[in-house]
Formats: C-alpha cells, structure tokens, sequence
C-alpha cells in the first residue's frame, strides 16, 4: 500500500514540474499599445455643439405651448402695475428668433430664408399663422444653423470676414455671427420661459432636473 501511496505522489509531483516547465516557456503578454490621444475639436465642432444644445432647449419650449395659447402675451393678465404693452406674443417670440437665425447663419453659409421678415418690429414672417407653421420655420432655421457652424473648419474660415446684417458696408467675423446667434437666441428663450409658466406649463428643460 505504502508502495501504491509513492507512485501517485510520484506522479503528481511529475504532471506539477511538468505544467511548470510548460507555462515558464509561453512568452510574456505583450504590453498594450498606447492609443493615441484623441484629435482636438475644430472651431466648427464647438460651435455645432452650442447650437444643439439651444436647439434641444428652444424647440422643445416652442413646442410645449398649446396652440390655443400661441398667441399668448402677458398683457392679457392685467397685471397691476405691469408695463407689457407692446411685448411680442410667444408665437412672434418664436419667429422672430427663427428669422434672426436665417439672418445671421444664413450669412455664413450664403442661404435666404424661404419667407421674408416682413412683419412689423421685427416678429418674422407675417405668412406664418400656425404652430405648425411657426415650429416647422424654427427648426429649419436651425439646420442652417448646423451647416453654418460644420463649416468652420479651420481658423482662417471663421475668422473670415462677411458683409454685417447689422449695418451696410461694415463687415464682420463668421465666428461672431456663429456664437451671437446663439447667444440671441437664448435671450429669447428666458423670455418664452416665463410666457410658458404665466400658463402653467414647465418648460421642458426644467422637467429633466
């Protein structure tokens, strides 16, 4: 029996020094490769970046008014002590953002808007009557704004000059109207936002927090 006992341990130890020698002959794992850092954003990535973000918040404010309250304007609260008289309507409020951003991308990239701002003070296109209309208006306005802001590749193109909208003969930087859309727009928003909760209704940006 003892005998029995030796001869497995013998072989035991064998398949042990056995399995030893065989994994000190594999190759050590080869160290990973060092990935390379990832290229910098170009100048119209960024700015693309900013216009989807307002995009997401403008529309989705636009779109949350009933359409029975398009037309809404604080005036129609007679609130004491309030001096809203001649404040635009959210429906106005929403062109005309939509038609300051045709005016301003639309100088980048060379695009008219399908419509003429022709109503007074500068609340868009008269034409436009619906909500339907009106939100259609804004988000196509807003693919221009992408095309504009893809086509800032390089520092010499945003930085290029283009005749102002503000003014004629002065000339202005891609890159200013790019970012002061932008900046337009949101100023407007903060407005839409409070025409939103007079109504009762939580802008939807909000509703994410």
């Amino acid at each position: 029996m003892n005998h029995v006992k030796t001869l497995c341990l013998v072989v035991v130890l064998s398949f042990a020094v056995s399995a030893l020698a065989q994994g000190g002959t594999n190759p050590p794992a080869a160290a990973p490769k060092p990935t390379a850092p990832p290229a910098p954003p170009t100048i119209g990535a960024v700015i693309d970046r900013e216009v989807s973000i307002l995009e997401r918040e403008f529309v989705s404010t636009a779109e949350a008014m009933p359409e029975d309250k398009f037309n809404f304007a604080p005036t129609s609260l007679n609130i004491a002590g309030s001096d809203f008289k001649g404040v635009r309507t959210f429906a106005e409020e929403v062109k005309h953002v939509a038609a300051t951003n045709y005016e301003f991308w639309g100088t980048i990239t060379g695009d008219k808007s399908p419509l003429p701002a022709d109503s007074p003070n500068d609340n868009g296109p008269s034409a436009l009557k619906t909500k339907a209309e009106i939100v259609k208006y804004l988000k196509d306005s807003f693919a221009l704004g992408h095309k504009a802001a893809q086509s800032l590749t390089t520092a010499e193109s945003a930085l290029g000059m283009v005749p102002s909208p503000f003014g004629q003969g002065q000339q202005i930087t891609r890159l200013f109207l790019a970012t002061f859309a932008v900046q337009h727009a949101f100023d407007h928003y903060g407005q839409m936002v409070e025409y939103l909760r007079m109504n009762g209704i939580i802008p939807p940006p909000s509703r994410r927090q």
